[in-house]
């Protein structure tokens, strides 16, 4: 009789989360379910105001929810002091914003090593590190200049290998395109996909684009404070194409 494979423990567990906000007629999030694997990239979509800035918050445990569970390799989230999530965010994921929130007096190569000056690596592994991933993202050149010498999709990429350096297990993506035109983009998900996949972390995109979601693995939709499926994501078709 063969045995059968041990069960595999989902890389994030969230289970039952609710969030209501004072004075709303209805929680914006409403016994919640989601479950990600290691390696998995899903996208959220939803209208604006439904909630999903809200989820990626109390994900990443800068909000906290008024009931259930968010278990990040098995770390219940809610459940830690501010301090612990504080390590937990710096250590375990990586964000890539809409605003890019490159820091102007710092240079590119200072940018993307902060992540690792925040975990007080060597400096000479911190700085090795971080020009490594400046040449993932096509970024070498432009080590020692300043973020006003930058195009947007320059910027986003920097926020990308700086959501990377130190290696999460869990990267949170909040419209990381929506300040760009359709063909950085486009370049801009498929650098994504391709280091994500490269590293093996799990991502949550947000997003309102159909074109971008369709990066991703699954899509869900949020509405009524619930996550629902879409669809299967075709993410090689829709990178081939250049879609962003």
């Amino acid at each position: 009789m063969s045995t059968p494979p041990p069960a595999t423990t989902a890389l994030l567990s969230v289970q039952a989360l609710c969030k209501r906000y004072p004075g709303a007629a209805a929680p914006v999030l409403d016994a919640l379910d989601l479950t990600l694997q290691a390696g998995e990239y899903v996208a959220i979509m939803g209208e604006s105001g439904c909630g999903k800035s809200t989820l990626l918050n109390l994900i990443a445990g800068l909000d906290q929810p008024d009931s259930g569970r968010i278990c990040l390799d098995g770390t219940d989230v809610a459940a830690l002091n501010d301090d612990e999530r504080t390590r937990l965010r710096r250590v375990r994921m990586g964000f890539v914003f809409q605003a890019f929130h490159v820091l102007p007096y710092l240079t590119v190569l200072q940018n993307v090593a902060l992540p690792l000056d925040l975990l007080n690596t060597q400096r000479s592994g911190r700085e090795a590190r971080a020009r490594t991933w400046l040449d993932h993202c096509g970024l070498a050149a432009l080590a020692g200049r300043y973020p006003r010498e930058l195009s947007g999709g320059e910027l986003q990429r920097i926020a990308i290998a700086r959501a990377l350096v130190h290696q999460p297990r869990l990267v949170l993506a909040d419209e990381p395109t929506g300040n760009l035109d359709a063909r950085a983009a486009g370049q801009i998900l498929r650098l994504l996909r391709e280091q994500l996949r490269s590293t093996g972390a799990g991502a949550i995109l947000i997003t309102h684009s159909t074109t971008a979601a369709a990066t991703a693995d699954r899509i869900l939709r949020l509405t009524a404070g619930r996550l629902a499926a879409l669809s299967a994501a075709p993410a090689a078709a829709a990178i081939a194409m250049g879609r962003p």
